[in-house]
């Protein structure tokens, strides 16, 4: 069943890289970056590719970020920067407990970013971050939103001078976001992050079915390479059972035609195209030197052109005050 749902993602997945044969994905996996059974060397202190974090346990069929179990925290840390240009996280998940709805929480957040394993107010980990966090919000703070449901997923990129609002569910910062009903079910729940050509998306696949749904879809996010993967958790009043399954991690390859490679070039902040939030706006591109070259040229003859203009009319000024001297 798990196999097949993982070939229906691989088949969209092709369609959505235009045609790259979907039995080339697993060749790709980066087990480096990746996290799953039977979780050897996680959480030891010399040895393994993860490292733990407050209340986290490894346990035989998954790894519990926080027990059903008020003011907890915990996260899962990888040790290895990921370098990679191009790349999908496949989120294996499942939080349940004994809340009734709205009665549970917190939730849980996937983490790519500059600093690790350093406790914070955001889901267990620290603000004003460097990079990207995808928000799986289980409780909504905001009591007077109508329009949106909870659980709800939402993504955040941060260049460090952002905080997130916790009294508005991270709601000024966002770059979207989907209502995902995930809370005690009986079947998996997954969650993909993919990140390709500078586009970033989000796609769940939570109701059994074995098919990706769309949640998040955003173009011109600039990521930095060499940030760190991991997941972290909190309970507060409320609380849930938040585990993690797997993580897995796949390198995509992708063919970029010569305005892409330019396009994609480097960055070393995090920021995304186009977007109007503070600190947060991409840096101007460079001006060309045809550009510069046209706006000195017409420069220079809007100033002979006033020059002219100021002469003609200096000089019948002149007549006029000659005529009436006469």
């Amino acid at each position: 069943m798990a196999a097949g749902r993982w070939r229906a993602g691989l088949a969209l997945l092709a369609v959505a890289l235009g045609g790259l044969r979907a039995e080339q994905m697993e060749e790709h996996l980066k087990r480096e970056h990746s996290l799953s059974k039977p979780y050897q060397g996680v959480g030891s202190a010399t040895a393994g590719l993860w490292e733990l974090q407050g209340n986290a346990m490894v346990m035989a069929q998954y790894i519990r970020l926080t027990p059903d179990v008020q003011s907890k925290w915990g996260a899962v840390w990888n040790r290895v920067p990921c370098y990679l240009r191009d790349w999908e996280m496949q989120v294996h998940f499942k939080i349940h407990g004994q809340g009734k709805k709205n009665l549970n929480g917190d939730g849980f957040a996937i983490w790519y970013t500059k600093d690790r394993m350093q406790q914070g107010p955001v889901f267990g980990s620290k603000d004003n971050f460097l990079g990207l966090g995808v928000f799986v919000d289980t409780y909504p703070n905001e009591e007077k939103q109508q329009e949106r449901v909870f659980p709800y997923i939402s993504a955040m990129v941060n260049n460090g001078s952002l905080t997130y609002d916790h009294d508005r569910d991270g709601r000024p910062t966002e770059l979207g976001g989907c209502t995902a009903m995930v809370r005690n079910l009986n079947h998996d729940t997954f969650l993909v992050i993919r990140y390709v050509k500078r586009r970033l998306t989000v796609l769940i696949d939570i109701d059994g079915k074995q098919e990706w749904r769309d949640c998040i879809d955003v173009p011109g996010v600039r990521l930095p390479r060499g940030y760190y993967f991991g997941t972290s958790s909190v309970t507060g009043d409320l609380s849930d059972n938040h585990d993690i399954i797997s993580l897995k991690l796949y390198q995509l390859t992708v063919e970029r035609t010569p305005e892409e490679e330019r396009r994609d070039k480097e960055v070393y902040l995090p920021v995304v195209d186009n977007l109007k939030l503070p600190g947060m706006e991409a840096p101007l591109e460079p001006m060309s030197g045809l550009a510069l070259f046209l706006i000195v040229f017409f420069s220079l003859v809007a100033i002979v052109f006033a020059i002219v203009i100021g002469v003609i009319v200096y000089n019948k000024w002149q007549e006029q005050s000659r005529k009436h001297f006469y």
